[in-house]
């Protein structure tokens, strides 16, 4: 028996309540909850709700039907949020069961950091916000969301205080270079609590990201703050920093996810060396 009314409203409330849990205490920053809200969204109107007994039941078929012409990666994200979302309904105590919800492969793509010459390039034709804005992704490999709240308290001559995913926080070394941009930006700008401020508001993590965007384009290069994120991971690694202390300057909540940006290392010493053997290009 399909009970559509009384269901899809006990869900809507279950949907509210878990995402004010994603932020609340998982600490996921406001576009990746807006994410997990539309997502949700979309898939029940097409999701089937059954139940039987106590048992409910989720046919996720005509939902996967409606997403099927997606790339591999979208969908499996998709799904993703939607089994996080039942997860959080069975630690509510409602029995919920997903039917038709066989995994997608997806093949793991290597991050794309952006070259130390072209960021050099770009810093050159910042104004003072816009270079610290750059230079605090770039030597310290923050999230966007990171940047976006964080407080002046959490900085000290020498060391950034992180809170990231989960709440969790981290303590990042703070080049004397980064330390003396922020001197120089703190006696012109007048902010109040956090770094990046506007009316006495925190910066959106849009607007940050806008104005990275409009950075780069004026060098011809289509950037994110998360590449940016990259060439830092990519650049301690390559230089020789063990991955465990990498791992933990990024925030990482398992080395595995770190190892990636080893595998980009080894792409980019191939890349070299076919170049400059002389029998590379044969």
């Amino acid at each position: 028996m399909i009970l559509r009314s009384f269901l899809r409203k006990s869900i809507d409330k279950y949907i509210k309540d878990f995402l004010v849990s994603l932020q609340e205490h998982r600490g996921y920053s406001e576009l990746t909850v807006k994410t997990y809200a539309d997502v949700l969204h979309e898939a029940f109107a097409y999701i089937e709700i059954l139940q039987e007994d106590k048992n409910i039941f989720f046919n996720l078929m005509p939902y996967r039907i409606y997403i099927a012409d997606l790339n591999a990666k979208t969908i499996s994200k998709k799904l993703s949020a939607i089994r996080s979302f039942s997860e959080f309904l069975n630690e509510q105590g409602c029995h919920v069961t997903l039917h038709s919800d066989e995994s997608i492969k997806v093949a793991k793509t290597l991050p794309k950091p952006i070259s130390h010459v072209h960021i050099v390039e770009a810093l050159e034709q910042c104004d003072l916000q816009e270079k610290l804005l750059v230079v605090m992704l770039y030597t310290l490999g923050l999230r966007i969301s990171e940047l976006a709240s964080l407080e002046l308290s959490d900085i000290t001559q020498e060391w950034v205080r992180v809170i990231g995913k989960g709440n969790k926080q981290r303590d990042i070394p703070l080049l004397k270079s980064t330390r003396g941009l922020i001197d120089e930006y703190l006696s012109i700008f007048m902010v109040k609590k956090f770094l990046f401020e506007k009316n006495g508001e925190r910066l959106s993590e849009n607007s940050l990201r806008y104005m990275i965007t409009k950075i780069f384009k004026r060098v011809a290069l289509k950037v994110s703050p998360h590449q940016l994120r990259h060439s830092y991971a990519s650049s301690l690694l390559n230089a020789g920093a063990p991955i465990v202390d990498v791992s933990e300057l990024l925030g990482h909540s398992s080395m595995a996810t770190t190892q990636i940006y080893t595998k980009l290392g080894s792409a980019l010493k191939q890349q070299n060396y076919n170049k400059a053997h002389p029998l590379g290009d044969m």
